[in-house]
């Protein structure tokens, strides 16, 4: 719960009564641009990432806050959408906080380009770029410049000013509360407005890149065709032009976890630089969840997919006594067959060996159901109104 301690359900049982007093309280702080100090008070709660649980590094700050105040932001929020959407001033190669987008379309796009090369018997470089602490890190006064610069409702953006002005934020763990803090750079990871605004910050990242580039959020590769002359030379002035990039606006690079791919049999393998330092040459690379390969087979992503799922059925399994159809398929469906296509438009196996890996999840899932072991499996599918992954997945594509 934020730091004012009201619930979301009781603002919306209470709608009809306090829906006029909040509308003049919303007219009049944007007209007035004064930001209620509880609106800019965040409890953050960490949530652990990977890795050893004892660095801080290894969690990510998430802000509960006010809840009149993100209904605030969510109005001001639809006003920034529809006037970039007007101005056809919206990233085309953001594919993250993007409505009509996910990290399925970014997969696509990017590696549709890829592999028309690759299947042309071509070679590409793919630079896997991680920025340090990039919400966190936001410079305020860059991001009032770039949101003057696309010609907002100056109300809003003065708001938006007062708003990232003398935050303050307590950490929350068990119960317990730290001493509260100030902010003085980046945007609130939890809050309404935080991710359009990092994807306005970010935006011009790509400007003057000759590469492929697809973002989501602050995930960012880029790729460059490296056996046709220049190519080389190519990726090395744009990977310059990204260094100066992050320069300019104050977003570091994590240069220590940025990875070059290298696709392709003629591929020269060069070695790059970004602040005097060479990226790491990586054979895989797992990007938005999903693994690439440097021979775009998909082989691993198929065990890794099926590795979890076969652990989540296995929770499953534990968890519940009953083994009737209706509970167990249900939870099936929520719980793990998730695992088994997520963004599998993108990475969908053709070789049997990778269907035969995904298949055998679904295989011991319907054996779990009660009076369908000794069945075959058409005949498990049949009885549960189901289709075998692989069908699934063609019929969908």
């Amino acid at each position: 719960m934020g730091p004012d301690g009201i619930h979301p359900k009781l603002l919306k049982e209470l709608s009809d009564v306090i829906a006029k007093p909040l509308t003049d309280l919303f007219n009049q702080s944007l007209l007035t641009g004064v930001v209620p100090e509880d609106w800019k008070l965040a409890n953050v709660v960490p949530i652990y990432k990977k890795g050893s649980r004892e660095e801080s590094g290894n969690y990510r700050p998430f802000s509960l806050m006010s809840v009149v105040g993100k209904l605030m932001e969510t109005m001001l929020k639809e006003r920034i959408v529809e006037h970039l959407k007007t101005h056809r001033l919206q990233d085309q190669k953001q594919h993250g906080f993007t409505s009509g987008r996910s990290c399925q379309t970014n997969l696509i796009d990017f590696f549709d380009w890829v592999t028309n090369i690759i299947d042309t018997g071509g070679a590409v470089d793919i630079a896997y770029l991680d920025f340090s602490k990039a919400f966190d890190t936001v410079p305020h006064r860059r991001l009032i410049n770039k949101l003057q610069s696309l010609s907002l409702d100056s109300n809003i953006v003065e708001w938006i000013r007062q708003w990232l002005s003398d935050r303050q934020q307590r950490v929350v763990v068990n119960g317990v509360y730290s001493a509260q803090g100030l902010v003085t750079s980046g945007v609130p990871q939890g809050s309404v407005l935080g991710p359009i605004l990092f994807n306005i910050f970010i935006s011009d990242i790509a400007e003057g890149i000759n590469g492929k580039v697809c973002l989501f959020a602050d995930d960012t590769k880029i790729c460059n065709r490296v056996d046709v002359p220049g190519g080389l030379s190519q990726m090395t002035n744009d990977l310059g032009k990204l260094k100066k990039w992050s320069e300019l606006w104050q977003l570091s690079f994590n240069v220590d976890k940025c990875k070059i791919m290298h696709l392709g049999r003629k591929n020269p393998r060069a070695e790059y630089r970004i602040f005097d330092t060479v990226l790491t040459s990586t054979s895989e690379e797992r990007d938005l969840g999903v693994i690439i390969s440097e021979d775009l087979r998909v082989s691993s992503q198929c065990n890794r997919a099926a590795g979890i799922a076969i652990r989540m059925l296995g929770c499953v399994g534990r968890g519940i006594s009953s083994r009737k159809r209706e509970v167990l398929m249900p939870l099936y469906r929520a719980l793990v067959r998730p695992h088994l296509e997520y963004c599998v438009q993108y990475w969908r196996p053709y070789l049997q060996k990778d269907i035969d890996i995904l298949e055998r999840v679904q295989r011991r899932a319907t054996k779990m159901v009660y009076g369908l072991k000794e069945k075959s499996y058409q005949e498990r599918l049949n009885d549960l109104n189901m289709y075998s992954l692989e069908k699934d997945e063609t019929e969908e594509i």
